[in-house]
């Protein structure tokens, strides 16, 4: 698709779009995307709405906060983060960004990660880590969790105890185990208020689909 008509779909930064898509996504993972980063891009400016905060430093950190791609199960997955940081500081100040911007979206990149494990501390770190994870929940974050799981390999249930109510639980193996190792987790850890209205109305229809899923089998 033409880089002009996608940057479109990110008004009012269709500007700043234009130049950060070709550096957005890295690699080939469906679930980490242009239509990923446009799903947390229009999450975040609806908590930026409400929460307040710099929108042009929030617009950059979502555009950028993927743009290091490094797979689930990669035992670097927690410097994906790290990584992306060191990238996207490099595309801005390419840009001529000013250094305390720079700063600014390096660090909302850095924390929005789950596997990273570091708090963010700007409301524009905070905007960006609940809009990323509104996109982990609800249907489409139950989409992208058998996405991933068919990339890795693994299983979508086990057919003989589904809620390893015998077993313990292995999201490596089993996609559904993955809603109760980390999925229902997440509601409970937003940073705003509004993200946190938002995760639990996706909380609710996160339940619904393993409830209709274990209905069917």
């Amino acid at each position: 698709m033409d880089t002009n008509r996608m940057a479109r779909a990110f008004a009012p930064f269709e500007t700043l779009a234009a130049q950060l898509i070709p550096h957005a996504a890295d690699g080939d993972d469906g679930s980490h995307d242009v239509a990923h980063i446009l799903r947390v891009f229009k999450s975040a400016m609806s908590i930026q709405a409400e929460e307040g905060g710099d929108a042009r430093i929030l617009a950059a950190a979502v555009l950028l906060h993927d743009c290091v791609s490094v797979e689930k199960n990669s035992p670097h997955r927690a410097q994906a983060s790290r990584l992306a940081a060191e990238k996207a500081s490099g595309i801005l100040r390419e840009l001529g960004w000013a250094g305390e911007d720079i700063a600014a979206v390096s660090h909302a990149i850095t924390t929005h990660s789950f596997s990273a494990n570091i708090p963010p501390e700007t409301p524009e770190a905070k905007m960006l880590q609940d809009a990323d994870r509104l996109d982990a929940i609800g249907m489409v974050g139950a989409a992208r969790c058998f996405y991933i799981a068919g990339r890795l390999g693994s299983g979508l249930y086990d057919p003989f105890d589904p809620l390893a109510t015998e077993r313990p639980l292995d999201d490596k193996r089993f996609a559904i185990d993955h809603f109760e190792t980390k999925l229902f987790k997440l509601a409970d850890g937003f940073q705003t208020e509004t993200g946190r209205r938002f995760a639990g109305e996706r909380h609710e229809r996160l339940k619904t689909v393993l409830a209709m899923f274990i209905d069917e089998i």
